[in-house]
């Protein structure tokens, strides 16, 4: 019989397992419901990858990042796998109706939560034999996970239409509300939990404050001109994160470019790829680049603007040091920073006015899904609104029974709507307070994360934070042979790319 080595060396080419992937994949293999938090760079793809050349059946992978899904797809094609599928908004019509016909063929079976929601997609599915149900990137069924999708709630219930297969949910970031969050809508049982430390003891972390917002640019500058790269820059903003890229291309940096959720996916997923191909130096970003990209050698990430939470920080200097060698992470400060990220939370929630025309709208045109998505538009509710409302909506049995409301239940949801959104403000609010004080915290940076997911930190690396502090040396750029790139336009370089 094959040992576990033998097929993660023949199907992977590894010669050991890291931290957690053995024992996650025994208990996956022994039928198991496993709840996985690794940290970022941990290697959690490999937990479900392995099992799906043990176990009979197909393999369904339910993940909210596109990007992530076609790396994933990707890799597991120039590993030979040739029985793999991703069904997101990149599959064209034709390519999905002949898959779906087909679909017991496929060991791997990527899909986005909303694609999901497809009842096609559900009943073909029903007639395959899934021998593992995975949920990546699983704190997004949380409420309080910081990046939360209502149509992750639905998997619980999917996964019972299914016929409950085995499942495992794997995040990195994760509290323990979130945990709890994850284990009871996913149904989770027989359980085995995996907890790892959030702890990257390979990246390095600093904290630099300055006076005034010039004096960081410059600071900015002067870090991307010495640290070897590659890098990321994180922004609060798209509008800071071009201007960056276009001003550091203006100090003769070259290689850099800026990504955000407001450009077309073509033009995203093109500068991805330049990056993972090293035709990219830096990437000048907001939150929406970074959990999808697998890309071991990034040296550092500095964040211009502070994250509202400690949960996306740590997801976001997760991307540095994903092969194991010593990276950085550098937090720019300047007082007053807090403001614009209590602006941006404050955006994210629904206003008055908002939540109390769609209570309105609800009394007079009912609440069928098709209805509640077209009166969420006529609000200008943004796709952050939309989810909080949505999954507020559905705990209030509201968007689950399409009628319209009378007038007193529409007054009652409108003060139920309120005080939800009120404490969901106060609880953003308590997250940003906490980021805050890490920020002036004078002991050890390190130790303060690890607390902050109730955890001890066992063994402090020598190249630790500034408070404990370490030199800059062995972070400083090696100057090597420029390499020749010629930039032909979004369009011919996805060709080159791909075809």
């Amino acid at each position: 019989m094959v040992t576990l080595e033998q097929l993660l060396y023949e199907k992977f080419g590894y010669s050991s397992f890291r931290k957690g992937q053995r024992e996650i994949i025994e208990d996956i293999l022994r039928g198991y419901d496993v709840l996985a938090m690794l940290p970022t760079g941990g290697g959690k793809s490999l937990c479900y990858q392995l099992p799906a050349y043990v176990l009979k059946g197909s393999v369904l992978i339910i993940s909210p990042l596109v990007s992530l899904m076609e790396d994933q797809v990707q890799q597991l094609r120039q590993r030979g796998e040739k029985r793999v599928i991703a069904f997101n908004s990149f599959l064209e019509t034709e390519v999905k109706r002949k898959a779906i016909e087909r679909l017991h063929e496929f060991r791997f079976i990527y899909v986005s939560p909303e694609m999901l929601q497809s009842e096609q997609l559900l009943h073909a599915l029903m007639n395959v034999r899934i021998s593992l149900f995975v949920v990546d990137e699983a704190h997004c069924i949380s409420q309080w996970g910081y990046d939360f999708r209502p149509d992750f709630l639905k998997l619980g219930e999917i996964r019972k239409r299914l016929g409950s297969p085995t499942c495992l949910a794997l995040t990195a970031t994760a509290p323990p509300e979130v945990t709890d969050d994850i284990v009871h809508i996913l149904q989770l049982q027989p359980l085995r939990r995996h907890i790892y430390s959030v702890d990257r003891p390979n990246i390095a972390i600093k904290v630099e404050k300055t006076e005034f917002v010039q004096e960081k640019v410059k600071k900015l500058f002067d870090y991307v001109k010495m640290l070897q790269g590659p890098g990321l820059i994180y922004f609060s903003s798209r509008q800071w994160a071009e201007t960056a890229a276009r001003q550091l291309q203006g100090e003769g940096i070259e290689r850099v470019a800026y990504y955000h959720g407001g450009m077309d996916s073509e033009q995203r997923m093109l500068v991805q790829q330049q990056f993972l191909r090293g035709q990219l130096e830096i990437v000048c970003c907001t939150s929406a680049f970074g959990m999808g990209v697998n890309k071991e050698n990034i040296r550092f990430v500095i964040h211009f603007h502070m994250p509202g939470q400690m949960e996306a920080y740590l997801q976001e200097i997760g991307r540095a040091g994903r092969d194991g060698n010593k990276s950085i992470a550098i937090l720019l400060y300047t007082h007053g920073d807090e403001d614009m990220v209590q602006s941006l939370m404050e955006t994210e929630l629904p206003t008055d006015v908002q939540v109390k025309r769609l209570c309105e709208s609800l009394s007079l045109y009912g609440t069928a899904p098709n209805s509640l998505e077209l009166q969420m538009s006529e609000c200008s509710l943004t796709d952050v609104q939309k989810r909080i409302l949505t999954y507020f909506l559905e705990t209030e049995g509201v968007a689950s029974s399409p009628r319209m409301l009378t007038e007193q239940e529409a007054a009652d949801l409108y003060e139920k709507l309120m005080k939800k959104i009120e404490s969901r403000r106060q609880w953003k609010r308590k997250k940003l307070r906490e980021m805050i004080k890490w920020v002036f915290h004078r002991s050890c940076r390190r130790e303060f994360i690890v607390r902050a997911f109730q955890q001890s930190l066992t063994n402090k690396p020598d190249l630790c934070c500034d408070q404990c502090g370490f030199p800059l040396d062995g972070y400083l750029r090696v100057e090597k042979e420029k390499q020749d790139f010629h930039f032909h336009g979004w369009q011919t370089e996805l060709k080159r790319i791909f075809f």
